[in-house]
């Protein structure tokens, strides 16, 4: 009965294919992308996209399903085309180009349905690194006010292809990948689910974006989304037996996936392809896709490299809380001052002028003091509304005298605000804990959502909860201040109009690595995936691997990379906000290795990708923007790689200074991970340096002229 099944769907889904109604084809610039939009003979809107004569999306089905009266799915004729061209160079406030090109050609097709009488139009642009598309839904007496079932943007692929993949998630995406066949997705769920326990899985064979695959004849291909505003995130339902994945748009409280209003627009939808998995890191599509930057002078946003009391934290060797004298806190009716410190409270006044002087003394531009609030005794997976105020500090942090301290050292603190998915109190106390950080001199906040959201029922991902971020950038702006913001959705871009948005985690980030947690080829993944969208917060720069620092046995405690691997994060992980993770005493054991996060630059002038592949390894070069000088940086995976370093990108005839941090013969991930070398070496542009990686290893240069 199955076999019988199965040859009926595919039956259909050839005819469809063979019925479908060519109405307009498009192409990329460079004429290697190719475009097809039509219409089955029941009018559903189509598409179909080509590379280089190579099928990347086959024929595939356009649409939105809605709650109530008749859906956005077919009984469509096209009334109307549009074709435009368009080519600007933009500049980016921070990012890893001085000069951004977008070039593309546009294809506007009006789809009519005549019962009721309302119109659809599809956006569709063609880069010369693939395609993006939206709905736009023009104000109309039959389309109003709508309600948002399902959307069903199809995207069927032409083969089983190679992919690297998290499980579609509502509310986190802090997994470790997954590579296999598309096929076999399904049954490796349940192992790819035990990464990460503490979830809301949406139902059946769903994938997360930004998800990358590799075809079998060398295409790579990478599914995402931009310009989320108003809107749900989207995640991939992949039937695997006609291998076609559609939207699947993350729900609200009431299992709806949007409310919107006409006239309004979705955000893009997204294929990224080369036959070069170096194009799919320099692809800027995604910025390209968002408005220009809404801020109208943004010099204030400056990048930032700080350190943190924070590592201590997550490790277990300090505390954000300060007492253990009650098991409930209500704030505004508990007197700290009265309770018992359990000493272990790491943001305490002391500990953080330590971290100030190492920060200072060593070019630091801000600390960043996590627990330094009220309210962590109690704040985690409790339902809690009114969780933390954002102004309160404990008895043993003097904001004021802190603050003074560090800018007597010539750094700032940075705020850190976790609001414990309380998104309401978040917002209740917005404008006082903006206005507090003005006070007190606070340019940059981390933000976190862990746990369940508050309103109950709703998630991480959600239309209300991505209108929720936005807001707080926007309000952020109005203060002069700078977010990164931890556990918030994925992003999509709109660093580029809210350029003050300088960094998200929004993945599986480096606190995991203190569990072991972070698979070797997790780093040669995530410039693929999650950094598409914008920068990431990932916490590099630990020195000390087996975490020799926590007292007795903890022999599966260690992090899945050598050291020279931490350094290259800087490089081939880019963001203008970056963190030097670990303890003062770890970095006092390794002063030459800590040399290179001294010097590495934040903002880039010029990148160079000189050898890609998911899941296997990273080597990039940069030109700092400010300075000139160049910095390389190498990554690998599971397996120990020789790389060969060609230096061409340096200007001719001149010699330049070469400092190479590299793993040593004898380095390994799990046996001798601290071990590197560091040399330096006179090169030109015409010079070729082999450099050996470990197994998940590394290695960073800096570049300076003779």
């Amino acid at each position: 009965m199955k076999k019988i099944f199965l040859t009926i769907a595919l039956t259909a889904l050839v005819s469809v294919a063979a019925k479908a109604q060519l109405i307009k084809s498009i192409c990329s610039p460079n004429g290697q992308v190719t475009l097809n939009v039509g219409l089955t003979p029941s009018g559903e809107p189509t598409y179909k996209l080509d590379y280089k004569g190579k099928p990347v999306v086959k024929l595939s089905k356009l649409g939105l399903e809605l709650k109530t009266g008749t859906s956005l799915l077919n009984g469509f004729n096209i009334t109307k085309t549009d074709t435009t061209s368009f080519d600007e160079v933009w500049h980016p406030v921070w990012g890893e180009l001085k000069d951004i090109r977008n070039h593309y050609n546009e294809l506007a097709v009006t789809f009519h349905q005549a019962k009721p009488e309302r119109d659809m139009i599809v956006r569709f642009r063609v880069f010369d690194d693939g395609l993006g598309f939206r709905y736009e839904f023009p104000l109309c007496r039959n389309l109003s006010y709508f309600v948002v079932k399902e959307e069903h943007t199809q995207f069927a692929m032409a083969g089983d292809h190679t992919a690297f993949w998290i499980p579609g998630d509502y509310d986190t995406q802090e997994y470790n990948y997954t590579e296999s066949k598309l096929s076999e997705i399904r049954k490796k769920m349940p192992e790819a689910m035990r990464w990460q326990p503490i979830n809301d899985k949406a139902p059946g064979n769903v994938v997360q974006t930004s998800l990358q695959m590799k075809t079998a004849d060398g295409l790579y291909i990478n599914l995402h989304e931009a310009a989320l505003i108003d809107y749900s995130c989207m995640h991939l339902l992949l039937n695997d037996t006609t291998l076609t994945f559609e939207s699947h748009l993350t729900p609200d409280a009431l299992g709806d996936k949007g409310y919107l209003q006409a006239p309004c627009k979705s955000p893009w939808r997204t294929v990224i392809v080369s036959d070069d998995a170096r194009d799919i890191l320099n692809s800027k599509m995604t910025l390209n896709l968002n408005e220009p930057c809404a801020i109208k002078d943004p010099s204030w946003i400056k990048p930032v490299k700080f350190m943190g009391v924070w590592w201590e934290m997550i490790t277990g060797y300090g505390s954000w809380s300060y007492t253990s004298d009650l098991p409930a806190i209500k704030l505004g009716e508990v007197d700290y001052r009265k309770l018992k410190p359990h000493g272990f409270h790491s943001a305490n006044n002391a500990n953080v002028k330590k971290y100030i002087d190492f920060a200072s003394a060593n070019g630091f531009d801000q600390l960043l003091v996590e627990g330094w609030n009220i309210g962590w005794e109690d704040w985690f997976r409790k339902s809690k509304d009114y969780v933390f105020d954002f102004l309160t500090p404990y008895p043993d942090f003097n904001v004021d005298s802190l603050q003074d301290y560090a800018l007597s050292k010539g750094i700032r603190l940075m705020m850190h605000h976790e609001t414990s998915s309380s998104a309401r109190n978040y917002e209740r106390h917005l404008d006082r804990a903006y206005k507090f950080m003005n006070d007190h001199y606070y340019t940059s906040v981390k933000s976190g959502y862990v746990g369940p959201i508050i309103p109950r029922g709703e998630h991480h991902y959600g239309q209300w909860m991505n209108n929720h971020y936005l807001y707080c950038i926007k309000k952020a702006a109005d203060y002069h201040i700078c977010v990164d913001a931890h556990e918030a959705v994925r992003p999509t871009g709109l660093c580029r109009t809210w350029p003050n948005l300088v960094a998200n985690e929004s993945a599986r980030g480096g606190e995991y690595d203190q569990s072991s947690g972070n698979l070797p080829f997790h780093a040669t993944i995530l410039p693929f995936t999650r950094l598409l969208g914008g920068p990431m917060d990932y916490t590099p720069g630990i020195f000390d691997i087996k975490l020799s620092f926590i007292k007795g046995n903890h022999p599966n405690r260690y992090l899945r990379s050598t050291l020279c691997k931490q350094l290259a994060l800087y490089l081939t992980m880019p963001s203008p906000l970056q963190m030097a993770a670990d303890l003062p005493e770890s970095y006092m054991k390794h002063m030459d290795a800590f040399q290179f996060i001294k010097d590495v630059a934040l903002d880039w002038q010029d990148s160079r990708y000189l050898e890609a592949e998911p899941g296997r390894y990273i080597t990039v070069a940069r030109q700092a923007k400010d300075t000139g000088l160049w910095f390389v940086g190498g990554v690998t995976g599971d397996d120990a790689r020789t790389t060969q370093v060609t230096f061409d990108f340096l200007k001719k005839n001149h010699k330049y200074i070469a400092t190479i941090y590299e793993d040593a013969p004898d380095a390994d991930y799990e046996t001798n991970p601290e071990a590197y070398n560091i040399r330096t070496v006179t090169v030109t542009n015409k010079s070729k340096i082999n450099i050996h990686m470990a197994r998940s290893g590394g290695f960073a240069i800096s570049i300076k002229p003779e």
